[in-house]
Protein backbone atom coordinates (compact mmCIF):
# COMPACT_ATOMS: atom_id res chain seq x y z
CA UNK A 1 0.00 0.00 0.00
CA UNK A 2 1.56 3.28 -1.06
CA UNK A 3 1.18 6.33 1.23
CA UNK A 4 -1.22 8.92 -0.06
CA UNK A 5 0.34 12.26 -1.05
CA UNK A 6 0.27 15.08 1.42
CA UNK A 7 -2.16 17.75 0.27
CA UNK A 8 -2.40 19.67 3.54
CA UNK A 9 -1.33 23.21 4.24
CA UNK A 10 -0.61 25.34 7.27
CA UNK A 11 0.14 23.84 10.64
CA UNK A 12 0.12 20.16 9.63
CA UNK A 13 2.29 20.88 6.63
CA UNK A 14 4.81 22.71 8.83
CA UNK A 15 4.98 19.72 11.17
CA UNK A 16 5.49 17.34 8.29
CA UNK A 17 8.25 19.52 6.85
CA UNK A 18 10.00 19.61 10.23
CA UNK A 19 9.65 15.83 10.63
CA UNK A 20 11.30 15.36 7.24
CA UNK A 21 14.06 17.80 8.19
CA UNK A 22 14.82 15.87 11.39
CA UNK A 23 15.21 12.63 9.41
CA UNK A 24 17.42 14.29 6.82
CA UNK A 25 19.71 15.87 9.42
CA UNK A 26 20.11 12.53 11.20
CA UNK A 27 20.84 10.84 7.88
CA UNK A 28 23.43 13.47 6.92
CA UNK A 29 25.13 12.85 10.27
CA UNK A 30 25.48 9.17 9.41
CA UNK A 31 22.55 7.71 11.34
CA UNK A 32 19.62 5.63 10.18
CA UNK A 33 16.34 7.48 10.75
CA UNK A 34 12.70 6.69 9.93
CA UNK A 35 9.24 7.89 10.80
CA UNK A 36 7.62 5.44 13.19
CA UNK A 37 4.32 4.42 14.72
CA UNK A 38 1.03 6.29 14.46
CA UNK A 39 2.12 8.76 11.80
CA UNK A 40 2.87 5.88 9.44
CA UNK A 41 -0.49 4.26 10.19
CA UNK A 42 -2.40 7.49 9.61
CA UNK A 43 -0.62 8.24 6.36
CA UNK A 44 -1.40 4.77 5.02
CA UNK A 45 -5.04 5.36 5.95
CA UNK A 46 -5.01 8.54 3.89
CA UNK A 47 -5.11 10.78 6.95
CA UNK A 48 -2.77 13.69 7.55
CA UNK A 49 -0.79 12.85 10.72
CA UNK A 50 -1.05 15.40 13.51
CA UNK A 51 2.20 14.31 15.14
CA UNK A 52 5.35 12.58 13.98
CA UNK A 53 7.77 10.29 15.79
CA UNK A 54 11.23 9.44 14.52
CA UNK A 55 13.15 6.24 15.30
CA UNK A 56 16.91 6.25 14.75
CA UNK A 57 20.20 4.54 15.43
CA UNK A 58 21.38 7.79 17.06
CA UNK A 59 21.81 7.58 20.83
CA UNK A 60 20.23 10.29 23.03
CA UNK A 61 23.53 12.13 23.57
CA UNK A 62 24.17 12.08 19.82
CA UNK A 63 20.72 13.57 19.12
CA UNK A 64 21.39 16.32 21.67
CA UNK A 65 24.80 17.08 20.18
CA UNK A 66 23.37 17.21 16.67
CA UNK A 67 20.42 19.52 17.37
CA UNK A 68 21.87 21.40 20.33
CA UNK A 69 20.91 21.60 23.98
CA UNK A 70 18.59 24.56 23.40
CA UNK A 71 16.47 22.65 20.94
CA UNK A 72 16.34 19.31 22.73
CA UNK A 73 14.68 17.99 25.86
CA UNK A 74 15.79 14.59 27.24
CA UNK A 75 12.26 13.52 28.20
CA UNK A 76 13.27 9.87 28.49
CA UNK A 77 16.97 9.66 27.81
CA UNK A 78 17.31 6.46 29.83
CA UNK A 79 14.86 4.87 27.40
CA UNK A 80 16.51 6.48 24.38
CA UNK A 81 13.96 9.29 23.92
CA UNK A 82 14.78 12.93 23.20
CA UNK A 83 12.33 15.65 22.18
CA UNK A 84 13.58 17.89 19.37
CA UNK A 85 11.95 21.33 19.30
CA UNK A 86 10.98 22.87 15.98
CA UNK A 87 12.22 26.23 14.69
CA UNK A 88 8.81 27.77 15.41
CA UNK A 89 5.48 27.05 17.09
CA UNK A 90 3.91 25.76 13.87
CA UNK A 91 6.61 23.11 13.45
CA UNK A 92 5.88 21.65 16.87
CA UNK A 93 8.22 19.08 18.33
CA UNK A 94 9.43 15.66 17.27
CA UNK A 95 10.14 12.74 19.56
CA UNK A 96 13.33 11.01 18.46
CA UNK A 97 13.78 7.53 19.95
CA UNK A 98 16.73 5.22 19.56
CA UNK A 99 15.83 1.79 18.15
CA UNK A 100 15.55 -0.35 21.24
CA UNK A 101 14.51 -3.68 22.71
CA UNK A 102 12.81 -3.46 26.09
CA UNK A 103 13.82 -5.44 29.14
CA UNK A 104 11.38 -6.89 31.68
CA UNK A 105 8.36 -4.82 32.71
CA UNK A 106 7.95 -4.69 36.49
CA UNK A 107 5.24 -2.04 36.95
CA UNK A 108 2.91 -2.77 34.05
CA UNK A 109 4.06 0.34 32.27
CA UNK A 110 7.81 0.77 31.76
CA UNK A 111 10.70 -1.68 31.26
CA UNK A 112 13.40 -1.83 33.90
CA UNK A 113 15.96 -1.33 31.15
CA UNK A 114 16.46 -1.16 27.41
CA UNK A 115 18.97 -2.42 24.87
CA UNK A 116 19.64 -0.40 21.74
CA UNK A 117 19.13 -2.50 18.64
CA UNK A 118 18.03 -2.59 14.98
CA UNK A 119 14.82 -1.30 13.45
CA UNK A 120 13.52 -4.85 12.99
CA UNK A 121 14.03 -5.68 16.67
CA UNK A 122 12.49 -2.36 17.67
CA UNK A 123 9.34 -3.17 15.75
CA UNK A 124 8.82 -6.33 17.80
CA UNK A 125 8.48 -4.42 21.09
CA UNK A 126 5.62 -2.19 19.87
CA UNK A 127 1.97 -2.77 20.70
CA UNK A 128 -0.03 -3.50 17.52
CA UNK A 129 0.96 -4.39 13.99
CA UNK A 130 -0.68 -1.27 12.56
CA UNK A 131 1.51 0.82 14.88
CA UNK A 132 4.70 -1.16 14.30
CA UNK A 133 5.61 0.07 10.82
CA UNK A 134 8.30 2.55 9.74
CA UNK A 135 8.35 4.96 6.82
CA UNK A 136 11.27 6.39 4.91
CA UNK A 137 10.13 9.93 3.98
CA UNK A 138 13.13 10.42 1.69
CA UNK A 139 12.62 7.31 -0.43
CA UNK A 140 8.85 7.34 0.26
CA UNK A 141 8.75 3.65 1.19
CA UNK A 142 7.16 1.66 4.00
CA UNK A 143 9.31 -0.67 6.10
CA UNK A 144 7.06 -3.32 7.62
CA UNK A 145 8.49 -6.16 9.73
CA UNK A 146 5.23 -7.08 11.52
CA UNK A 147 2.54 -7.38 8.86
CA UNK A 148 1.02 -4.03 9.64
CA UNK A 149 0.07 -3.21 6.05
CA UNK A 150 -1.84 -6.46 5.70
CA UNK A 151 -3.78 -5.91 8.94
CA UNK A 152 -4.42 -2.29 8.03
CA UNK A 153 -5.92 -3.35 4.69
CA UNK A 154 -8.01 -6.04 6.42
CA UNK A 155 -9.15 -3.72 9.21
CA UNK A 156 -7.70 -5.77 12.07
CA UNK A 157 -6.21 -4.77 15.42
CA UNK A 158 -3.61 -7.43 16.23
CA UNK A 159 -1.01 -7.42 19.00
CA UNK A 160 2.56 -7.91 17.83
CA UNK A 161 3.76 -11.36 18.84
CA UNK A 162 2.21 -12.81 22.01
CA UNK A 163 -0.83 -10.69 22.93
CA UNK A 164 -0.68 -11.72 26.60
CA UNK A 165 2.94 -10.60 26.77
CA UNK A 166 2.21 -7.26 25.10
CA UNK A 167 -0.67 -6.47 27.49
CA UNK A 168 1.25 -7.70 30.53
CA UNK A 169 4.09 -5.31 29.65
CA UNK A 170 1.79 -2.27 29.56
CA UNK A 171 -1.76 -2.80 30.78
CA UNK A 172 -2.95 0.43 29.17
CA UNK A 173 -2.54 -1.26 25.79
CA UNK A 174 -5.83 -3.06 26.47
CA UNK A 175 -7.70 0.24 26.44
CA UNK A 176 -5.71 1.41 23.43
CA UNK A 177 -6.77 -1.73 21.55
CA UNK A 178 -10.42 -0.94 22.28
CA UNK A 179 -9.97 2.68 21.19
CA UNK A 180 -8.24 1.81 17.95
CA UNK A 181 -10.84 -0.83 17.11
CA UNK A 182 -13.68 1.60 17.71
CA UNK A 183 -12.26 4.75 16.15
CA UNK A 184 -10.90 2.98 13.08
CA UNK A 185 -13.97 0.71 12.76
CA UNK A 186 -11.61 -2.28 12.84
CA UNK A 187 -12.16 -5.71 14.36
CA UNK A 188 -10.09 -7.11 17.21
CA UNK A 189 -8.11 -10.19 16.19
CA UNK A 190 -9.48 -13.14 18.26
CA UNK A 191 -6.28 -13.90 20.20
CA UNK A 192 -5.81 -10.21 20.96
CA UNK A 193 -9.39 -9.86 22.22
CA UNK A 194 -9.13 -13.08 24.24
CA UNK A 195 -6.01 -11.73 25.95
CA UNK A 196 -7.87 -8.57 26.94
CA UNK A 197 -10.74 -10.61 28.37
CA UNK A 198 -8.26 -12.72 30.33
CA UNK A 199 -6.24 -9.82 31.71
CA UNK A 200 -8.88 -7.08 32.00
CA UNK A 201 -8.83 -6.88 35.81
CA UNK A 202 -5.15 -5.90 35.67
CA UNK A 203 -6.08 -2.54 34.11
CA UNK A 204 -6.46 -1.24 37.69
CA UNK A 205 -2.65 -1.38 37.98
CA UNK A 206 -2.51 1.57 35.58
CA UNK A 207 -2.67 5.06 37.07
CA UNK A 208 -6.15 6.56 37.01
CA UNK A 209 -4.83 9.58 35.09
CA UNK A 210 -3.70 7.39 32.19
CA UNK A 211 -7.00 5.49 32.24
CA UNK A 212 -8.97 8.75 32.26
CA UNK A 213 -7.02 10.04 29.29
CA UNK A 214 -7.91 6.97 27.23
CA UNK A 215 -11.56 7.28 28.28
CA UNK A 216 -11.51 10.93 27.18
CA UNK A 217 -10.18 9.96 23.77
CA UNK A 218 -12.79 7.26 23.34
CA UNK A 219 -15.74 9.39 24.43
CA UNK A 220 -14.66 12.41 22.38
CA UNK A 221 -14.82 10.45 19.14
CA UNK A 222 -17.94 9.75 17.07
CA UNK A 223 -17.26 6.03 17.61
CA UNK A 224 -17.96 6.35 21.36
CA UNK A 225 -21.03 4.10 21.20
CA UNK A 226 -18.93 1.26 19.82
CA UNK A 227 -16.24 1.96 22.45
CA UNK A 228 -18.66 1.51 25.35
CA UNK A 229 -19.93 -1.79 23.91
CA UNK A 230 -16.40 -3.10 23.38
CA UNK A 231 -15.45 -2.05 26.90
CA UNK A 232 -18.36 -4.07 28.25
CA UNK A 233 -17.79 -7.18 26.15
CA UNK A 234 -14.09 -7.19 27.04
CA UNK A 235 -14.77 -6.84 30.77
CA UNK A 236 -12.93 -3.53 31.00
CA UNK A 237 -16.03 -1.40 31.58
CA UNK A 238 -16.65 -2.63 35.10
CA UNK A 239 -13.03 -1.78 35.93
CA UNK A 240 -12.68 1.68 34.38
CA UNK A 241 -16.29 2.94 34.64
CA UNK A 242 -18.04 0.82 37.30
CA UNK A 243 -20.70 3.53 37.57
CA UNK A 244 -21.89 2.55 34.07
CA UNK A 245 -21.93 -1.19 34.66
CA UNK A 246 -25.62 -1.54 35.57
CA UNK A 247 -26.61 -4.21 33.04
CA UNK A 248 -26.35 -4.90 29.35
CA UNK A 249 -29.62 -3.08 28.72
CA UNK A 250 -28.25 0.10 30.26
CA UNK A 251 -25.07 -0.16 28.22
CA UNK A 252 -27.14 -0.67 25.07
CA UNK A 253 -29.19 2.42 25.90
CA UNK A 254 -26.05 4.43 26.70
CA UNK A 255 -24.53 3.39 23.39
CA UNK A 256 -27.70 4.54 21.63
CA UNK A 257 -27.44 8.00 23.20
CA UNK A 258 -23.70 8.17 22.48
CA UNK A 259 -24.30 7.35 18.82
CA UNK A 260 -26.82 10.19 18.58
CA UNK A 261 -24.55 12.84 20.07
CA UNK A 262 -23.27 15.29 17.46
CA UNK A 263 -20.67 17.32 19.36
CA UNK A 264 -17.23 15.76 19.70
CA UNK A 265 -16.89 16.48 23.40
CA UNK A 266 -16.05 14.26 26.33
CA UNK A 267 -18.39 15.79 28.94
CA UNK A 268 -21.81 15.06 27.37
CA UNK A 269 -20.64 11.55 26.57
CA UNK A 270 -19.74 10.74 30.16
CA UNK A 271 -22.95 12.43 31.32
CA UNK A 272 -24.93 10.17 28.97
CA UNK A 273 -23.28 7.08 30.45
CA UNK A 274 -24.12 8.22 33.97
CA UNK A 275 -27.83 8.59 33.11
CA UNK A 276 -29.22 5.46 34.75
CA UNK A 277 -32.56 4.13 33.52
CA UNK A 278 -35.01 6.72 32.20
CA UNK A 279 -33.28 10.07 32.79
CA UNK A 280 -36.59 11.78 33.50
CA UNK A 281 -37.25 9.58 36.53
CA UNK A 282 -33.85 9.89 38.14
CA UNK A 283 -33.24 11.70 41.42
CA UNK A 284 -31.34 14.90 40.65
CA UNK A 285 -29.48 14.94 43.94
CA UNK A 286 -28.39 11.34 43.54
CA UNK A 287 -27.42 12.01 39.93
CA UNK A 288 -25.23 14.91 41.05
CA UNK A 289 -23.54 12.90 43.80
CA UNK A 290 -22.76 9.99 41.48
CA UNK A 291 -21.38 12.36 38.86
CA UNK A 292 -19.11 14.17 41.31
CA UNK A 293 -17.87 10.91 42.81
CA UNK A 294 -17.11 9.54 39.34
CA UNK A 295 -15.26 12.69 38.27
CA UNK A 296 -13.31 12.74 41.51
CA UNK A 297 -12.32 9.09 41.11
CA UNK A 298 -11.14 9.76 37.54
CA UNK A 299 -9.37 12.90 38.77
CA UNK A 300 -11.00 15.04 36.14
CA UNK A 301 -10.45 18.78 36.10
CA UNK A 302 -12.80 21.08 38.00
CA UNK A 303 -14.09 22.44 34.70
CA UNK A 304 -14.89 18.98 33.37
CA UNK A 305 -16.57 18.02 36.64
CA UNK A 306 -18.75 21.12 36.83
CA UNK A 307 -19.79 20.74 33.19
CA UNK A 308 -20.80 17.09 33.65
CA UNK A 309 -22.77 17.85 36.84
CA UNK A 310 -24.41 20.88 35.17
CA UNK A 311 -25.47 18.80 32.18
CA UNK A 312 -26.99 16.07 34.33
CA UNK A 313 -28.86 18.40 36.67
CA UNK A 314 -30.11 20.65 33.85
CA UNK A 315 -31.68 17.94 31.72
CA UNK A 316 -35.04 17.76 33.51
CA UNK A 317 -35.47 21.55 33.52
CA UNK A 318 -34.42 21.71 29.90
CA UNK A 319 -37.05 19.17 28.87
CA UNK A 320 -39.80 21.52 30.04
CA UNK A 321 -38.05 24.69 28.90
CA UNK A 322 -41.10 26.35 27.24
CA UNK A 323 -43.01 26.28 30.52
CA UNK A 324 -40.18 27.58 32.70
CA UNK A 325 -40.01 31.22 33.91
CA UNK A 326 -37.42 33.58 32.34
CA UNK A 327 -35.16 33.50 35.41
CA UNK A 328 -34.72 29.76 34.79
CA UNK A 329 -34.57 29.89 31.00
CA UNK A 330 -32.20 32.81 30.50
CA UNK A 331 -29.23 31.54 32.58
CA UNK A 332 -29.40 28.24 30.71
CA UNK A 333 -29.50 29.84 27.28
CA UNK A 334 -26.72 32.30 28.14
CA UNK A 335 -24.40 29.59 29.45
CA UNK A 336 -21.49 28.92 27.06
CA UNK A 337 -22.10 25.19 27.55
CA UNK A 338 -25.62 25.38 26.08
CA UNK A 339 -24.61 23.62 22.81
CA UNK A 340 -23.55 20.59 24.87
CA UNK A 341 -26.86 20.58 26.76
CA UNK A 342 -28.88 20.89 23.53
CA UNK A 343 -26.91 18.00 22.05
CA UNK A 344 -27.30 15.76 25.12
CA UNK A 345 -31.00 16.57 25.46
CA UNK A 346 -31.68 15.86 21.79
CA UNK A 347 -29.79 12.56 21.87
CA UNK A 348 -31.44 11.45 25.11
CA UNK A 349 -34.96 12.26 23.95
CA UNK A 350 -34.40 10.58 20.59
CA UNK A 351 -33.09 7.41 22.22
CA UNK A 352 -36.36 7.18 24.20
CA UNK A 353 -38.51 7.95 21.16
CA UNK A 354 -39.55 11.41 22.36
CA UNK A 355 -39.56 14.77 20.64
CA UNK A 356 -36.65 16.96 21.72
CA UNK A 357 -38.95 19.74 22.89
CA UNK A 358 -36.37 21.46 25.08
CA UNK A 359 -33.72 21.50 22.38
CA UNK A 360 -36.20 22.72 19.79
CA UNK A 361 -37.43 25.45 22.10
CA UNK A 362 -33.89 26.57 22.91
CA UNK A 363 -32.93 26.76 19.23
CA UNK A 364 -36.08 28.72 18.45
CA UNK A 365 -35.57 31.17 21.32
CA UNK A 366 -31.93 31.82 20.48
CA UNK A 367 -32.72 32.32 16.79
CA UNK A 368 -35.56 34.71 17.52
CA UNK A 369 -33.66 36.73 20.12
CA UNK A 370 -29.83 36.60 19.93
CA UNK A 371 -29.63 38.81 23.03
CA UNK A 372 -30.56 35.73 25.07
CA UNK A 373 -27.01 34.50 24.54
CA UNK A 374 -25.88 36.89 27.28
CA UNK A 375 -27.27 38.04 30.62
CA UNK A 376 -27.82 41.66 31.69
CA UNK A 377 -25.70 43.00 34.54
CA UNK A 378 -27.36 42.64 37.96
CA UNK A 379 -29.22 45.77 39.06
CA UNK A 380 -28.29 45.16 42.69
CA UNK A 381 -25.07 43.79 44.17
CA UNK A 382 -23.84 42.64 47.55
CA UNK A 383 -22.34 46.09 48.14
CA UNK A 384 -25.84 47.58 48.18
CA UNK A 385 -26.77 45.27 51.05
CA UNK A 386 -23.53 45.87 52.92
CA UNK A 387 -24.10 49.63 52.68
CA UNK A 388 -27.43 49.09 54.44
CA UNK A 389 -25.72 47.26 57.28
CA UNK A 390 -26.74 43.77 56.26
CA UNK A 391 -23.95 41.35 57.28
CA UNK A 392 -22.60 38.80 54.84
CA UNK A 393 -24.11 35.35 54.91
CA UNK A 394 -26.83 33.17 53.45
CA UNK A 395 -29.48 35.89 53.72
CA UNK A 396 -27.57 38.19 51.37
CA UNK A 397 -27.47 35.42 48.80
CA UNK A 398 -31.19 34.79 49.21
CA UNK A 399 -32.09 38.46 48.71
CA UNK A 400 -29.75 38.89 45.76
CA UNK A 401 -31.13 35.74 44.14
CA UNK A 402 -34.69 36.94 44.54
CA UNK A 403 -33.87 40.36 43.08
CA UNK A 404 -31.97 38.77 40.22
CA UNK A 405 -34.86 36.45 39.43
CA UNK A 406 -37.31 39.35 39.42
CA UNK A 407 -34.98 41.29 37.13
CA UNK A 408 -34.75 38.42 34.64
CA UNK A 409 -38.53 37.93 34.85
CA UNK A 410 -38.95 41.52 33.73
CA UNK A 411 -40.46 42.74 37.03
CA UNK A 412 -37.68 45.26 37.69
CA UNK A 413 -37.10 47.67 34.82
CA UNK A 414 -34.12 49.60 36.15
CA UNK A 415 -31.80 50.11 39.12
CA UNK A 416 -34.15 52.56 40.84
CA UNK A 417 -36.93 49.98 40.83
CA UNK A 418 -34.50 47.32 42.05
CA UNK A 419 -33.29 49.48 44.97
CA UNK A 420 -36.88 50.24 45.93
CA UNK A 421 -37.67 46.54 45.87
CA UNK A 422 -34.56 45.83 47.96
CA UNK A 423 -35.69 48.24 50.64
CA UNK A 424 -39.13 46.63 50.65
CA UNK A 425 -37.60 43.19 51.21
CA UNK A 426 -35.34 44.48 53.97
CA UNK A 427 -38.27 46.16 55.75
CA UNK A 428 -40.09 42.83 55.82
CA UNK A 429 -37.13 40.92 57.25
CA UNK A 430 -35.37 43.39 59.58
Amino acid sequence: MKPLPDNSTGLLCARRTFALDVVQRLRHAGFEALWAGGCVRDQLLGKQPKDYDVASTARPEQVINLFGVRRTVPVGASFGVVMVLGPGKAAGQIEVATFRSDGAYMDGRRPVGVRFCSAEEDAQRRDFTINGMFYDPVQETVIDYVGGQKDLAAGIIRAIGDANARFTEDKLRMLRAIRFAATLRFSLEPATFAAIQSLHTQITQVSIERIAQEVRRMLSDKSRGESIKLLQSSGLLRCVLPEAEIDSEHVTKSASVLNLLQVSSFEPSLAAILLHDDPHHADLKERSVVARDTCRRLRLSNEETETIVWLLTSLDVFRTLPSQPPHVVRPLLADERIPLLIDLSSATEASYGRLASGAAAADEMLSADPSLKSLPRPLVTGNDLLERGIPGGPRIREVLTQLRNEQLDGLLADRAAAIQRLDELLQCDW
